[in-house]
């Protein structure tokens, strides 16, 4: 009998991404699977049930019978504990899974004997690129914040030359060369901004310059015997601190991009020196949902702080969910390739280094050990 895959309608708030697009649903049809999708699931990001039916999905008229009968269910956001209740014992469920935050979700996971895995907890080894999609929505989340910040501006990014006079470009600091670092970078050089970054590690240094922005760094000699880097003295971290702040006083827009999944975003922003930032500044703070890396963010909140204004966007990816939702789709449809093998058969076992990577979640056990410690009442 045929595998059934399950794509609910998101209903959190504000999300319009959809775990599954039509071309993916054609080629997972085409495999052997059967594909069952939600009534207007895809709607938010503008692709119709007519589309998913002409790529071989049946709709689901009732929520409820959607998750009963899902040997896979595939969402972005974690589903409801109340709706896991639906939900037939030995079950799997895939997507973004909030770890350490997400427990009494986990909880009733435990209870009804599912198994869960948390793309969040993917493995960052060459064979899981493909499965990645914390890379794939930071990258648009990184594009979004760039558009943020040129449209929160009071002046234009590119230089001008013009009847009236010339137009200076505007200064683009951008914190943290990461996957949405390097793409606001890539595309606040492409709307003409002058561009700067910074990240702890020195090694993003390449990376930044190659898309043509200038990467911040002391020229310290950190070179250790055998080629390895040294840690820095108390004394050069003041410096590079300093540096830093320098930066950010003089930048027109600020981006930071330092999210770590499972902890607190690290502050890198203070509200020293945002006082010191020129009026009409802006802050684009990427990490809003885990805390931010700028002192005075708010989630999901736009602010204005003696004359500059600090924007807390959440979900930036789910703001683009076309392309979001294609690129989320892809996948996880190479995350099902280590599930399901070639006779369209669920594996006889989750010993995969990426499945046991990111497993949240197995046959009722509670794997992830942040969740399990707190889900148990230890934190």
């Amino acid at each position: 009998m045929a595998i059934t895959v399950a794509v609910p309608k998101e209903t959190a708030a504000g999300e319009k991404r959809v775990a599954l697009v039509p071309d993916v649903v054609s080629r997972l049809v085409k495999s052997g699977v059967r594909v069952n999708v939600e009534k207007g699931a895809g709607e938010a990001a503008y692709y119709t049930d007519e589309a998913y039916r002409s790529a071989g999905a049946e709709i689901a008229e009732y929520r409820s019978k959607l998750f009963s009968t899902a040997d896979i269910l595939l969402s972005v956001q974690p589903p409801l504990p109340d709706e896991m209740e639906w939900m037939k014992e030995g079950a799997i469920v895939i997507g973004f899974m909030n770890p350490g935050r997400n427990i009494d979700g986990a909880r009733k996971m435990k209870e009804k004997k599912l198994s869960a895995f948390a793309l969040e907890l993917v493995p960052r080894i060459t064979r899981a690129q493909s499965m990645d999609a914390l890379s794939s929505q930071s990258t648009i989340g990184g594009y979004k914040a760039a558009l943020l910040a040129a449209d929160y501006l009071p002046r234009l990014l590119p230089m001008l030359t013009t009847a009236a006079g010339t137009i200076r470009p505007a200064k683009v600091l951008v914190l943290g060369a990461g996957v949405a670092g390097l793409m606001a970078i890539a595309t606040s050089r492409r709307l003409g901004a002058m561009v700067e970054a910074y990240d702890v590690r020195r090694a993003a240094g390449e990376q930044v310059r190659s898309l043509g922005a200038k990467f911040l760094e002391l020229q310290i000699d950190a070179e250790a015997a055998g080629g390895y880097a040294r840690e820095l003295t108390p004394e050069e971290k003041v410096k590079e601190q300093a540096m830093v702040n320098d930066a950010v006083s003089q930048a027109d827009a600020v981006i930071t991009t330092a999210n770590i999944p499972g902890r607190k975003a690290p502050k890198l922003v203070t509200k020293d020196m945002v006082e010191k930032m020129k009026p009409g500044s802006v802050i684009i703070d990427l990490a809003a949902e885990t805390g931010g890396n700028c002192e005075l963010t708010r989630a999901g909140e736009t602010i204005v702080y003696n004359g500059i204004t600090i924007a807390g966007p959440v979900n930036l990816p789910g703001q683009i969910p076309f392309h979001a939702s294609q690129m989320y789709a892809k996948n996880l449809q190479s995350f099902l390739e280590l599930l399901i093998d070639r006779k369209g058969d669920l594996v006889g076992s989750f010993d995969d280094e990426i499945l046991k990577g990111s497993a949240f979640v197995q046959g009722g056990e509670i794997r992830h050990q942040q969740t399990r410690e707190l889900a148990e009442g230890k934190k």
